[in-house]
C-alpha cells in the first residue's frame, strides 16, 4: 500500500509512505529508487540495532550498497545536541560526502535525531525514514519534523526536513512491548479526535483485535492514521495553519516530559495531555459536553494513563508550557477539539489562548473520569 504526501511547494519534496509486510527485505531496492546515494548512514539506537540494525546493514551490503551503521544509546534522554554532534562528527570522520544519505531506523527518537542529522549535515542530505514502532509509523516519521530536546523543553531545536521515503514494515510491530504498542495507539486516538469520528469509533470497536495484534486490525490502524497525518501535513508543511491540530494533547504532554525528565513514554504523555486538554476545551466552552469523557473512555480501553505523574506539579507544568513552541507573547496556546472528529478554529487560527487560572484549575483536578 502506498500513500503519497503531496507537498505543494516544492513539488520535488513530495514522497511516498509504503505500508506492508516484509518491506525490510526490499529496503535496498527501495532506498536506491528513492534516493540513490554513494553511501548510506544507517542511524539507529542501541535497542533497535540488536533487533534489526545488523540485518538491515547486511541486506544493503548484499545489494552492493556502501553502508555504515551509526548507533547511539537508546532513550529519549539521549535525543540531545550532544548526541547529534557525536553522530555528525562520526560521519565526518568516516568521510561521508554530500552524495550520501541517512536511513533512520527506529522509533520516534531515532527518526527525530537522524532526521536532524540529515537536515544539517553538509547543509542537508537526503533521509529515508524506516519506523520500527507504531507511534513512529503513524506519526513522527511523517511530516519532516526533526530535532532534539534541550533542558528548556522538548524539540525546541530542529528543522523541517522531509524524508525521501517512509517504509513502514508491519512485521516489526511483533517485537513491540505492550506499553509501546499502547503508546502508539495514543496517537491513533488523537487522529480520530482531530479528524475522523468514524475512525475514533472503529478504534473502540477493534480494541480487542488491536491489543491482540491482529494483522488486519493493525494494518487498518496504520493505514487510516497515516492517511490523516499525510493529508494534514501535505496541506500545511511548515505548521503555518491547520497542521497545528496535530498538537492536540501535546502542550501538556511536552510539559510532562520536560518536568519528569522523559520518565514517561511520549505516547503515554500524549494520552494524559489529551485527557486534560479535552477537559480544558469543555471548561472554556469550546467542546461539546461529553467530549472529554469520550476521549478518556477510549484511552482507558487501551490501558493508557489519564492522570498527571505525581512528580509533575502544576507550577512546574505551567512554567514548562511557557516555553512551548505554540506560546505567543507569554500566553500558552492549545489545539482543542470542538467535538470528537472536529477541531476548533476561530477564523484566525487553529490554536486557542487559555487563561492561566483556567489551565491551573484543570491541571489541579484528576484526569480520570469520576
Amino acid at each position: 500500500m502506498t500513500i503519497r504526501v503531496a507537498l505543494a511547494e516544492p513539488r520535488d519534496a513530495s514522497y511516498d509512505i509504503l505500508i506492508g509486510r516484509g518491506l525490510l527485505a526490499d529496503l535496498p531496492a527501495l532506498a536506491k529508487a528513492a534516493c540513490s546515494a554513494g553511501r548510506y548512514a544507517v542511524i539507529t539506537d542501541s535497542h533497535v540495532a540488536k533487533l534489526y540494525g545488523e540485518s538491515v546493514v547486511a541486506r544493503l551490503r548484499d545489494a552492493t550498497l556502501q553502508v555504515q551503521l551509526f548507533e547511539f544509546p537508546a532513550g529519549e534522554w539521549n535525543k540531545t545536541r550532544e548526541t547529534w554532534a557525536t553522530l555528525s562528527d562520526r560521519m565526518l570522520a568516516a568521510q561521508f560526502g554530500r552524495d550520501s544519505a541517512v536511513i533512520a531506523l527506529g522509533g520516534g527518537v531515532v527518526g527525530d535525531l537522524a532526521g536532524f542529522v540529515a537536515a544539517t549535515y553538509l547543509r542537508g542530505i537526503p533521509c529515508i525514514q524506516v519506523p520500527t514502532t507504531l507511534l513512529a509509523m503513524i506519526d513522527s516519521s511523517i511530516g519532516g519534523k526533526a530535532g532534539v530536546d534541550v533542558p528548556a523543553g522538548k524539540n525546541l531545536l530542529g528543522a523541517f526536513h522531509q524524508p525521501r521515503l517512509v517504509v513502514a514494515d508491519l512485521d516489526v510491530l511483533g517485537s513491540l512491548p505492550p506499553p509501546q504498542l499502547a503508546a502508539g495507539m495514543a496517537e491513533a486516538v488523537k487522529h480520530g479526535v482531530i479528524a475522523d469520528r468514524r475512525y475514533f469509533d472503529a478504534l473502540e470497536q477493534e480494541h480487542g483485535a488491536v491489543t491482540a495484534r491482529d494483522a488486519g486490525a493493525l494494518e487498518r490502524v496504520v493505514r487510516r492514521s497515516v492517511e490523516i497525518k499525510a493529508e494534514v501535513v501535505a496541506a500545511d508543511e511548515r505548521e503555518a495553519g491547520r497542521r497545528a491540530i496535530l498538537n492536540f494533547g501535546h502542550t501538556v504532554a511536552h510539559a510532562i516530559e520536560a518536568t519528569t525528565k522523559f520518565a514517561t513514554l511520549h505516547g503515554e504523555a500524549v494520552a494524559i495531555g489529551m485527557a486534560y486538554e479535552a477537559r480544558l476545551a469543555e471548561a472554556l466552552g469550546i467542546a461539546e459536553p461529553g467530549t472529554a469523557d469520550g476521549v478518556q473512555r477510549l484511552l482507558e480501553r487501551y490501558d493508557l494513563p489519564l492522570d498527571l505523574p505525581e512528580s509533575a506539579t502544576v507550577d512546574d507544568l505551567v512554567a514548562a508550557m511557557q516555553l512551548d513552541k505554540k506560546a505567543r507573547e507569554g500566553t500558552v496556546r492549545f489545539a482543542l477539539p470542538q467535538a470528537i472528529g472536529r477541531m476548533y478554529a476561530d477564523g484566525k487560527g487553529w490554536t486557542v489562548a487559555a487563561p492561566e487560572d483556567v489551565v491551573r484549575d484543570v491541571l489541579g483536578t484528576r484526569g480520570r473520569r469520576a
